[in-house]
C-alpha cells in the first residue's frame, strides 16, 4: 500500500513540475544590453527558449526584411545577439522545431496552446497580434506564460 501511495505522489509532483515549466520560460540572466536595447525597443524581448537554434538564426539573418522592418543592427552587436540566442535556444523537443515563417506564433506548441482565442479576441486594439504576449499574459516580460495568470483586454 505504501508503495502505491509513494508511486501516486510521485506521479502528482511531475505532472505539476511539468506543467510549472511549461508555464515559465524565463530570461536567461545573462542577455545582452543589446537585446533589449535593439529587439526590445519594438516588441517584447522574447525568452530566447520560444525557438529553436535554426528559428533563431533565420531570424537574425534576415534583419533587413524583419517582419516589414528594416532591423538591422552593425555586424559586431547582431554577432553578440546571435550568439546569444543560439545559446539558450530551446532544447526541449516540444519548442525546437524550426518555427515557419520564423514567428513564435506559428509553431505547433504555439497553436495548440491558444486554440481557444477566437479570431476576433486578436484583432482588439489591446491584442493587436498573436505576437503580443503581454496583451493577455500580465507576467511575459518575466517569461511567465501561465495559464492562470491571464487577462484578455475586453476592447
Amino acid at each position: 500500500m505504501k508503495i502505491h501511495h509513494t508511486f501516486y505522489l510521485s506521479l502528482c509532483l511531475c505532472f505539476f513540475a511539468s506543467a510549472s515549466f511549461a508555464a515559465k520560460m524565463s530570461m536567461p540572466a545573462d542577455a545582452p544590453t543589446s537585446y533589449e536595447a535593439e529587439c526590445a525597443s519594438c516588441h517584447m524581448a522574447y525568452p530566447p527558449g520560444l525557438l529553436s537554434e535554426q528559428s533563431w538564426k533565420n531570424v537574425m539573418s534576415s534583419l533587413s526584411k524583419h517582419f516589414g522592418t528594416d532591423a538591422s543592427v552593425d555586424a559586431k552587436t547582431q554577432a553578440e545577439i546571435t550568439s546569444w540566442l543560439i545559446k539558450n535556444a530551446a532544447t526541449r523537443q516540444k519548442y525546437s522545431e524550426t518555427a515557419p515563417e520564423n514567428r513564435i506564433t506559428k509553431t505547433s506548441w504555439f497553436i495548440r496552446k491558444h486554440d481557444e482565442v477566437r479570431p476576433d479576441i486578436w484583432k482588439r486594439a489591446g491584442v493587436k497580434s498573436p505576437a503580443n504576449c503581454g496583451a493577455c499574459h500580465i507576467d511575459a516580460a518575466k517569461g511567465v506564460f501561465s495559464e492562470n495568470n491571464i487577462r484578455i483586454p475586453a476592447k
